[in-house]
């Protein structure tokens, strides 16, 4: 391991390749690279994470920990390892103090595995536009969740308005056990269902997204009831008139199946830490189409698939108060309904209603006009020019005690 104290951006690369030889591997087969943006707070939390999913996954590990941004001093602090305490392949820690940290791509691209996407996981709050932050920009793939955010409702509304394709969410990633096993459960169901219910704590951006995909599914109505003070899902039923079909969760670790007629059946609906969701979302590495649906039916913003997949840097500056902007799309769909939800019977702290819209949001209704382009291509490698730098043919478990789990 090396460790380089107020450095630059080249001794990293340079320190880099010669850990490279030092474990005698000229070349090692990643398959991608992945850049974790975190603050300094959560780095062992994102570490954890992104350790466990790297073991699966054959990656080059970027962690970028933006700190102390006011400071005026920029500074870079790195870690460079082959094998070391973060997982048996190449992981570099960038500490970026200062204006740099608003500028980590002028470090980060360098460093990107060559002819290997990019996924890009914020482990902290999602910014309010992924446009704002070239890190997100020059990514194949985007991963927030905005379980961090202080209103995860609202987080999960701006993430729709600023939806491209390539992006997702670890709430959704939650969805995956829930999922399968109703799914599972419709394989012996020939009638039509009339109606769901899905029972859940408050401010449960899961059970949101949930609730579209299934209205999305089966074409029928589907509501959210906010009971208890746990975030989980705890159950969720299908009506079929005179009959219903019911999952809920028995503990930690296992589920029933209820259906009218037939014996329950206990199955396994364990928990995931973020390290095992992380791991999930790394397995594709193309537009999550099913995500964009259910985001879309429940937020009531239709043909999210159909945006361009192309993004354009935008520069915000996030110490300027004065760049303050403001959303004038109205809430619909699940999105309205949960708002008109929360503003009638919600007394929880930090929360708003699904449909508001955060300072700062933006509808983004297309691509931004800057003369800074940067594209997300399909297989292969990917391209950025950002703020100036350019490079071509670069590409890509501790459980967040605040994280709502399904």
């Amino acid at each position: 391991m090396t460790t380089l104290w107020d450095t630059t951006g080249s001794e990293v690369v340079k320190a880099l390749s010669a850990e490279r030889r030092a474990a005698g591997a000229l070349a090692f087969g990643l398959a991608l690279t992945l850049v974790v943006v975190v603050d300094e707070k959560h780095v062992s939390e994102a570490e954890g994470a992104a350790t466990l999913a790297a073991s699966a996954h054959p990656c080059r590990l970027l962690i970028v920990v933006r700190r102390q941004i006011e400071s005026p001093h920029p500074r870079l602090d790195a870690e460079v390892s082959i094998g070391g305490r973060l997982g048996p392949g190449e992981a570099v820690v960038m500490r970026m103090s200062g204006r740099l940290a608003l500028h980590a791509e002028s470090v980060v691209l360098p460093l990107l595995a060559p002819d290997a996407p990019v996924v890009t996981w914020w482990h902290d709050e999602p910014p309010t536009r992924i446009a704002y932050d070239p890190l997100g920009v020059f990514a194949d793939r985007r991963v927030t969740d905005v379980t961090a955010a202080p209103d995860p409702l609202a987080a999960l509304s701006q993430r729709a308005k600023d939806f491209a394709p390539g992006d997702t969410d670890l709430s959704w990633t939650r969805l995956t056990p829930w999922r399968t096993l109703l799914a599972a459960a419709f394989d012996t169901v020939s009638d039509r269902p009339d109606s769901a219910v899905i029972t859940s704590g408050r401010a449960n951006p899961s059970a949101q997204l949930f609730a579209g995909w299934l209205q999305n599914k089966l074409d029928i109505p589907v509501s959210v009831e906010e009971v208890g003070t746990r975030p989980d899902i705890t159950k969720v039923t299908v009506s079929f008139g005179g009959s219903e079909l019911a999952i809920f969760r028995t503990d930690s670790r296992t589920a029933t199946i209820s259906r009218s007629g037939y014996p329950d059946r206990v199955l396994p609906l364990p928990g995931r830490g973020v390290g095992e969701l992380l791991a999930e979302e790394l397995r594709r590495l193309d537009d999550d189409e099913v995500f964009g649906e259910a985001l879309g039916t429940w937020s009531g913003l239709a043909h999210l698939a159909d945006r361009s997949p192309h993004r354009e840097h935008i520069w915000h500056d996030p110490m300027d108060r004065s760049e303050t902007a403001t959303s004038t799309a109205a809430p619909t769909g699940g999105a309205a309904q949960a708002a008109a939800a929360t503003a009638a019977g919600s007394t929880a702290a930090g929360s708003t209603a699904a449909g508001s819209t955060p300072a700062g949001s933006t509808a983004p209704g297309g691509p931004s006009s800057s003369a800074v382009r940067a594209k997300r291509p399909k297989p292969g490698p990917a391209t950025s020019s950002t703020s100036g730098s350019e490079t071509a043919g670069s590409t890509a478990a501790a459980e967040r005690p605040k994280a709502g789990g399904a």
